[in-house]
């Protein structure tokens, strides 16, 4: 019975420590700016993946999964619709409050569905064009002028919508990948897509970085101990959803996902000493009754 809801252990842990990584994120931007604090869960993630591989090789007794041609464009097209995704939601953070700027992004298993109905012309019920309907009031909501930093409300909500669907794109990717590798054991084939993809984030950006922008990669390494924390619980996050995706559909995995809100609100009082407005939060409500609404018909 446990291991049926193994999935949801790991996507909450994941929810988790990746609101804390948001929040160390957040405050390395301002010194940073925002690509720099992007690669910092890529660059000092990377290595903590490689333990979290040599933990997954010792503990089932199967090899490292190298990746076929399918799943290395699998990874690689999840590797970078990830960055793009993660640069856009430190930018609407920087227009938004920490929590309204996460809740952007958990409109994500909303454009899931929303890309099926394009993609794969799947035909979408009465509750799933309810469940739409309520959860973009809410983003309405929380961006309509008139609210907390009203000038910059609809930038942030583009940044934010833009965020979540490329998070949405990059969980399908990766779960394509890790269903295209070829190991026999879930958790090794999730710690070995999750290596592959950190690796090509990695070697992209810093080259990239160095090649234009060698000050941030400067400022990055000088602000190390920091860097070393929010890679660690980035990768930490990461090790969590590719565990889950092994194991349940991207869907699902998402929808839960949104329990990050709730952390979220907490990190929002007690770190950034941020305070939530009315229309905000009924927006927000709106928001997870929304997608809640999808999880009870799906």
């Amino acid at each position: 019975m446990f291991g049926e809801w193994l999935w949801a252990v790991f996507t909450v842990s994941a929810a988790g420590a990746q609101t804390m990584r948001n929040a160390m994120q957040k405050e390395l931007t301002a010194s940073l700016g925002t690509v720099g604090a992007t690669h910092v869960r890529f660059l000092f993630g990377f290595p903590f993946a490689l333990v979290f591989l040599a933990i997954a090789v010792v503990a089932t007794g199967a090899p490292p999964a190298l990746p076929d041609a399918a799943a290395l464009a699998w990874t690689a097209a999840g590797a970078g619709a990830q960055f793009v995704a993660t640069a856009l939601m430190l930018a609407a953070m920087e227009l938004r409050s920490f929590l309204v700027a996460t809740a952007y992004t958990k409109t994500e298993p909303v454009l899931v569905l929303m890309f099926a109905v394009v993609v794969l012309a799947e035909v979408p019920t009465p509750a799933l064009i309810a469940a739409v309907l309520i959860a973009t009031g809410g983003v309405l909501m929380m961006s309509w002028p008139g609210t907390t930093m009203a000038g910059s409300s609809l930038r942030a909500a583009a940044y934010g919508l833009g965020s979540a669907a490329l998070f949405a794109m990059s969980a399908v990717c990766y779960r394509g990948g890790i269903q295209a590798s070829a190991s026999p054991s879930f958790i090794v084939a999730a710690s070995s897509t999750l290596v592959v993809a950190l690796a090509l984030q990695a070697a992209t950006v810093t080259l990239v970085l160095l090649v234009r922008r060698r000050g941030t990669l400067a400022a990055i390494l000088g602000r190390w101990r920091q860097s070393m924390t929010a890679g660690f619980l980035g990768a930490l996050a990461s090790q969590f959803w590719f565990l889950a995706f092994a194991l349940q559909g991207a869907a699902a995995v998402r929808t839960l996902a949104l329990v990050e809100i709730l952390f979220a609100q907490m990190v929002s009082r007690r770190l950034f000493d941020q305070r939530t407005t009315r229309a905000e939060a009924i927006g927000i409500l709106l928001l997870v009754s929304g997608v809640a609404l999808i999880l009870a018909g799906t």
